[in-house]
């Protein structure tokens, strides 16, 4: 890893929290194979939020998907920290990734049998290590302290995303990444909840990767905006750009 990043535009004196390098994905198609990423490189600093932006189809989620090690690229390298995920099958690296990655989804995936407190204990009573406590701490910085006992299915749409951050924040994960997070809320709880995961990743010193087609939602100072545009990673300002890590 430090290799990786010793010289050129990879060049840093902290080894990023996370980091790819010239990833390719390509996927089959009756007319042939169809290139979905095309070199994308990008590195990610503890605390920092990236907001990847592009419309639907241009392989954002994919790249989110390659970047958590839930798919593995036909070409690149992938480092969680000094750790290459390039070099591991999906399987092999759940126990890993429960640890260093948490994922928030449009779709919230809260398990309708279990309440709010037990959603988000979940992650820590899967590696045998059930801290309730803090996934009522955390609950409750989301304000949902007086939701603990409920069942996702009784209480709203955007509370449920907001258990969703809380459950991604239960492991203390170094990279939390979020695929259109808020996609199936309003703008004014879409922004609601976008603002608390940015100040929740704050305070943990979690770095953020989301990706969005909801240009509204990053348009904030704290937020370093990338747009994926023919496969490629660039400059929001600049169309087809070339891939960049700045």
């Amino acid at each position: 890893m430090e290799q990786l990043f010793a010289t050129g535009p990879y060049s840093n004196p902290v080894t990023p929290v996370l980091a790819s390098r010239a990833l390719e994905r390509r996927f089959d198609a009756p007319g042939g194979a169809v290139e979905v990423l095309a070199g994308v490189s990008l590195s990610v600093q503890a605390g920092e939020v990236v907001a990847v932006l592009g419309p639907s189809g241009s392989g954002k989620s994919t790249l989110l998907h390659l970047l958590g090690g839930l798919d593995r690229p036909d070409a690149g390298e992938i480092y969680w920290g000094d750790f290459p995920v390039h070099e591991h099958a999906p399987r092999q690296l759940a126990a890993r990734r429960a640890r260093y990655v948490g994922l928030v989804f449009q779709n919230h995936y809260l398990l309708q049998d279990f309440t709010l407190l037990e959603n988000v204990a979940m992650p820590s009573r899967i590696l045998g290590e059930p801290d309730e406590e803090r996934a009522a701490a955390l609950l409750t910085r989301v304000g949902l302290g007086g939701r603990l006992d409920h069942p996702p299915s009784k209480v709203s749409g955007g509370e449920r995303q907001r258990a969703a951050v809380a459950r991604a924040l239960a492991l203390r994960p170094k990279v939390i990444l979020a695929d259109e997070p808020t996609g199936s809320l309003d703008h004014a709880r879409a922004e609601a909840v976008f603002d608390l995961l940015v100040t929740l990743a704050a305070e943990e010193g979690t770095a953020v990767v989301a990706v969005t087609h909801d240009e509204r939602l990053v348009d904030r100072p704290d937020v370093r905006k990338l747009r994926l545009v023919d496969g490629r990673l660039g400059p929001t300002d600049v169309v087809g750009a070339t891939p960049t890590v700045a």
